[in-house]
């Protein structure tokens, strides 16, 4: 019951951010923002669909998951620090990467400390949700799948973010 009550959270909360993004995306456009990094990120929708899909298929299939309490805790407070995050870029906060002519990265808060916190929680997250129902496999194949991707997605943010 757990399991259910946390991937129905999961996915309600991915969505959240969508909704969040897609307004963010409508006040970027009409402030002249221009979209970069067009072809990886469809990859990276496929990835964090296939990441819900592989939580829940490895779950299904193994008879010997656990829940971890902690590692839920440790998800939560995550999600607390996204929320930060997101706040702190306000607007500009996007799934894609979006930059506005003219105007300077974001250096308060936490980015006056931490280039891309995001990611960072990212990669915790994607190693956090199956870990704390014992799906290893997911753990391990979507860290991996995840750092490759970031490696491009980065790269590409560092480029715009240096324009």
């Amino acid at each position: 019951m757990i399991f259910i009550i946390f991937i129905l959270f999961l996915i309600f909360q991915r969505l959240a951010e969508l909704y969040v993004s897609s307004k963010n995306e409508k006040w970027l456009l009409k402030n002249g923002a221009v979209e970069y990094g067009k072809k990886h990120y469809p990859f990276i929708v496929t990835l964090h669909t296939a990441f819900i899909i592989s939580v829940i298929a490895e779950y299904i299939w193994r008879d010997d998951t656990i829940v971890s309490y902690p590692l839920i805790v440790l998800f939560f407070v995550l999600i607390i620090v996204k929320v930060i995050v997101i706040s702190t870029l306000g607007h500009y906060w996007n799934t894609k990467i979006y930059k506005v002519p003219g105007t300077r990265p974001v250096a308060t808060g936490i980015y006056k400390y931490i280039k891309h916190p995001n990611y960072i929680i990212v990669i915790c997250e994607i190693a956090i949700i199956p870990l704390a129902f014992g799906l290893y496999y997911t753990a391990v194949v979507f860290t991996i799948l995840n750092a490759l991707m970031l490696t491009v997605r980065i790269k590409k943010e560092n480029e715009v973010l240096a324009m």
